[in-house]
């Protein structure tokens, strides 16, 4: 049986470049599942300030994150001293849909 991938949803709080309907219908999808995940409110934010969960993040092991453009997350996680593995699965609600981001943060763990 294989362990479950911890998803981070990141909520964009601040730079609001991530479109509002698909952020909200993601966290959605998210709850109605009874899915466990952490959401934060930005992870630009938490990398400016070298916030110290992202370090605990970086290190969960399996990990899939709702957020931005790939490179732009792993450059934070990087900036934070914290980076990520390389198998770390990111979605961009920027671009994708909020069904495409969903099933993959819902599939299971290969």
């Amino acid at each position: 049986m294989s362990t479950p991938a911890t998803i981070l949803y990141c909520r964009c709080a601040y730079a609001q470049v991530v479109p509002t309907g698909v952020k909200n219908e993601v966290l959605q999808k998210l709850c109605d599942s009874n899915a466990s995940f952490e959401t934060v409110s930005d992870l630009c934010e938490m990398a400016a300030h070298r916030d110290p969960r992202l370090q605990a993040i970086a290190s969960c092991g399996k990990l899939r994150i709702a957020a931005c453009y790939p490179r732009a997350v792993k450059g934070l996680f990087q900036q934070a001293g914290s980076p990520l593995p390389a198998d770390t699965e990111i979605l961009n609600m920027r671009t994708q849909t909020a069904q495409e981001i969903a099933d993959a943060l819902l599939s299971p763990a290969s």
